[in-house]
């Protein structure tokens, strides 16, 4: 499946706001956000008049690079929140939240979503005890993600696991570092997500 694979950095220009696609760079003074907060390209710092649809379309974008997911693939999550019970847009960010590199992300084993990513894809993890290499599987309330035997001696998770020791786990997941494992407790609800999201201006988009 084809993936972004240019500067990162861009995106974050782009969207005019941090995404966190570089791990702890996104924090530092290198973050190029910080250092050239300008759009990129050759009238990136020309005034411009957004309208209701560049904000809306901004607004959809921001969210699909900041979880790192395709276009089709935001497009079938926004229709499988539209078909459950309650408000499309909260439906949306639950859904992204409880794909399985989110999870890993959120329990502190990775530094960004793309490092969660690969992580999942290289089978480090398994999902109620099953070897499991799918980033966009979906969790359930109750299941068990734990880092694999075999990768748990490695210098890189043994790196991982002191920071996700300090890392703040969002309340819907039980992380024990320590035993390199996290438990779904609840489904996340729109109050866990903390990242500034507008998700009605999405709804707003594929409602025209």
């Amino acid at each position: 499946m084809a993936r972004y694979t240019g500067p990162v950095c861009r995106l974050c220009r782009r969207e005019g706001t941090k995404l966190f696609l570089k791990g702890d760079r996104c924090t530092s003074g290198k973050c190029a956000l910080d250092r050239r907060s300008t759009v990129p390209g050759q009238h990136g710092a020309a005034n411009k008049k957004v309208r209701e649809y560049g904000m809306q379309l901004r607004e959809k974008q921001k969210t699909r690079r900041y979880y790192g997911v395709l276009e089709k693939q935001f497009v079938n999550y926004f229709e499988e929140a539209d078909r459950k019970e309650g408000m499309t847009g909260e439906n949306l960010i639950c859904l992204l939240e409880r794909r399985l590199d989110n999870v890993v992300y959120r329990m502190g084993f990775a530094a960004s979503h793309k490092e969660a990513r690969q992580l999942v894809l290289h089978g480090h993890f398994t999902l109620n005890g099953k070897k499991v290499n799918i980033p966009s599987l979906i969790v359930k309330a109750g299941d068990v993600i734990t880092v694999k035997e075999t990768s748990r001696s490695s210098e890189k998770f043994k790196a991982l696991a002191e920071a996700a020791a300090t890392h703040t786990a969002p309340k819907w997941l039980d992380v024990n570092a320590e035993a390199f494992t996290a438990k779904v407790v609840a489904l996340p609800e729109r109050e866990d997500v903390d990242f500034d999201f507008n998700e009605q201006l999405i709804v707003e988009l594929y409602s025209k």
